[in-house]
């Protein structure tokens, strides 16, 4: 048998797609980022967690999020077209959890603190990283819409960015 050829020996005859509890725990062992979404529409400030973002070009720079379309912001982005990735630090857990919570206005509580930036969109403070994106292109994917976006701002202030593995929150560990 060539290196280019499989073996047989782990083909299952019947194969199955996995259910989303399966696959949760699953692609749970990927680590991630924490980000949250924000986004501006009809002068109201809205935002949830998400670690369902990629960079997808940097000529020109672009993103991609995936959003659920039941959640609000995602419905605000689909709308307004445009967004913030808000990469949290290390220090920013309770605020990742708050933006995961079903809480109506998240900014109306007085957990999160955010200013406007360059392009309109809230940037959380303390976060070590944001970006503003505008969408170019959506996709509806299962639950979700992928908003593939154009950045129009990026900055980075440094500091360790808050990870996410197997459902729990964390810090990395970067091997020398």
């Amino acid at each position: 048998m060539s290196t280019n050829e499989l073996s047989d020996t782990a083909h299952d005859p019947s194969p199955r797609r996995p259910g989303s509890a399966e696959f949760r725990h699953v692609i749970g062992h990927f680590a991630t980022g924490v980000t949250v979404i924000t986004t501006m529409h009809e002068g109201r400030a809205l935002g949830t967690t998400a670690s369902a973002i990629s960079s997808v070009s940097l000529d020109p720079p672009m993103v991609l999020v995936c959003m659920n379309r039941s959640s609000a912001t995602g419905q605000a982005i689909a709308a307004g077209g445009a967004f913030a990735i808000n990469i949290l630090g290390a220090q920013q857990r309770a605020l990742a959890e708050h933006f995961a919570s079903k809480h109506p206005d998240k900014f109306d509580s007085g957990v999160a603190e955010a200013t406007a930036g360059a392009w309109g969109q809230p940037l959380l403070a303390g976060a070590v990283a944001t970006i503003e994106a505008r969408v170019t292109e959506r996709m509806d994917g299962g639950t979700h819409t992928v908003f593939l976006a154009e950045v129009d701002s990026a900055a980075a202030d440094g500091g360790e960015p808050l990870a996410y593995f197997r459902g729990r929150f964390g810090r990395l560990d970067l091997i020398p």
